[in-house]
């Protein structure tokens, strides 16, 4: 599935439809958390694999964590967008195929769909992540994640992850 993708530029608030999916995608799970934490005015669209796991430890054997945590992300993803609820998505991979599956329940819905690429410190990103990284990263900055069918894509490193202040999610201000 394939939409004219724009790619925007930094800005300290981001405002975003109510009932959007947006994808967080950063490789430093410190960074992503702290992140997520920080920018979303409503934490409780938050989605994350890290706190599906925590909330099934100790209720599900190990062995069954993981396709147990997967399987209630779905659900609860599918359902929230089926009744119009924004879903904020803290990606713990960067595997195309995670990110497509979050769009096409989207799209399903006729949801709009976002991206944010955060980008960690060289030192925090894992050698198996970085050929993954990069082809995002590139994918990206030539405008190329409407492919995906991301309708707006953001970079942020550096400083710009720090200017950031806010991600809302509310219509826009009506014209007098």
């Amino acid at each position: 599935m394939s939409v004219r993708g724009r790619v925007l530029a930094p800005s300290d608030r981001l405002r975003y439809s109510p009932g959007s999916l947006v994808l967080i995608v950063c490789a430093d799970p410190a960074t992503r958390e702290r992140f997520c934490a920080r920018v979303l005015e409503d934490p409780s669209a938050l989605l994350s694999m890290d706190k599906v796991r925590g909330l099934l430890q100790g209720r599900v054997g190990d062995a069954e964590i993981e396709t147990k945590a997967l399987a209630l992300i779905d659900t609860a993803v599918t359902k929230r967008l089926a009744g119009g609820q924004t879903v904020v998505m803290a990606m713990e991979d960067l595997d195309r195929g995670r990110r497509e599956r979050y769009v096409r329940m989207a799209a399903e819905h006729r949801r709009p769909r976002h991206l944010i690429l955060v980008e960690a410190g060289k030192e925090s990103v894992a050698d198996e992540d970085r050929a993954a990284l990069s082809e995002l990263r590139t994918a990206l900055d030539a405008g190329g994640l409407g492919a995906e069918g991301f309708m707006t894509s953001l970079r942020l490193g550096g400083r710009t992850v720090e200017e950031l202040k806010r991600i809302v999610f509310a219509r826009p201000p009506a014209d007098d």
